[in-house]
């Protein structure tokens, strides 16, 4: 089992004739995604060699849908045209979008957002590394050769903290792993895919990681008390942040007590979250419990 990704989607890619885009449908092909398209009106009608598998790129992503049967489509676009692709996509009735590209105006994320929500397409992102499931699927630029399959889920803010996690615990192997992105306003989130790992019989703990800025964990935390039965372990990236600063992503900024690692720490363990001072700990915090439920 796995959330939201797995061996039988069938991935667009939108942007994929560009060279982020080449490069990663590339390795998402490597790492056994059913890439079945990508999409650029400049240039549909023709094909793309990538090894051994060759991929038609399509005029439009109702196209691929049309013509592939995809469910999915990754977006490796510029930002100025993020907004367009995203509503493109929710327009032709995928189900899952995930937006790769980082630097889009907030506003515009607003916007698709909320209309990807109205038309029930998920989203992934932006400004994020994507969703693995190891073993069966890879969507966006998360490296699918250090881990695999296994019984913890994570859910992560961090690209590079994904990543490491993964290969930290990668004797254990992970069901899903899923980059939902820092940005300040983005369409999936911790919560949403808590209630999903909760759900998904082969997800055994489930690893939350957060960052300074914002109440999204302090959310998180309200929600695992009350649905998730499931251990948790979580980490919190910025407790040497300064008050005011924006690190990194752009939702990352705490004014005053606010939006803090501190707080966001005490909101976690106070409903029973074991949360790490480092990645490394919080690995073994991990371990600790896989073994403690045993």
């Amino acid at each position: 089992m796995a959330i939201y990704l797995t061996k039988e989607s069938k991935v667009l890619v939108q942007g994929m004739t560009g060279g982020e885009g080449m490069k990663h449908t590339r390795r998402m092909l490597a790492a056994g995604t059913n890439v079945v398209g990508g999409v650029n009106p400049r240039k549909a009608g023709r094909t793309v060699d990538f090894d051994d598998r060759a991929v038609p790129v399509l005029g439009s992503v109702a196209e691929g849908i049309e013509v592939t049967g995809a469910d999915v489509t990754v977006v490796f676009v510029p930002p100025a045209f993020a907004k367009a692709a995203v509503t493109e996509a929710a327009d032709a009735g995928i189900g899952l979008a995930v937006v790769i590209t980082e630097g889009i105006p907030v506003h515009d994320s607003v916007a698709f957002t909320a209309y990807a929500r109205s038309k029930g397409t998920r989203i992934i992102g932006p400004n994020c590394p994507g969703l693995i499931t190891p073993g069966q699927s890879d969507a966006g630029i998360i490296p699918a050769d250090i881990t695999k399959p296994g019984r913890i889920g994570l859910v992560s803010k961090s690209g590079t903290l994904t990543y490491q996690l993964m290969y930290e615990l990668r004797d254990i192997g992970f069901s899903t792993c899923v980059g939902i992105g820092g940005d300040p306003v983005g369409g999936t989130t911790h919560i949403d895919c808590l209630a999903a790992f909760q759900d998904d019989p082969d997800t055994e703990l489930i690893v939350l990681i957060g960052e300074i800025g914002g109440d999204a964990e302090e959310r998180a935390a309200a929600y695992i008390r009350d649905h998730v039965t499931k251990p948790v372990v979580g980490y919190i990236a910025g407790f040497t942040a300064p008050e005011g600063r924006t690190m990194g992503h752009a939702g990352a900024i705490v004014s005053g007590s606010s939006g803090t690692a501190q707080a966001k720490k005490e909101a976690l363990e106070a409903v029973g979250v074991r949360v790490g001072g480092t990645p490394t700990e919080t690995a073994r915090l991990v371990l600790a419990a896989l073994e403690a439920g045993a």
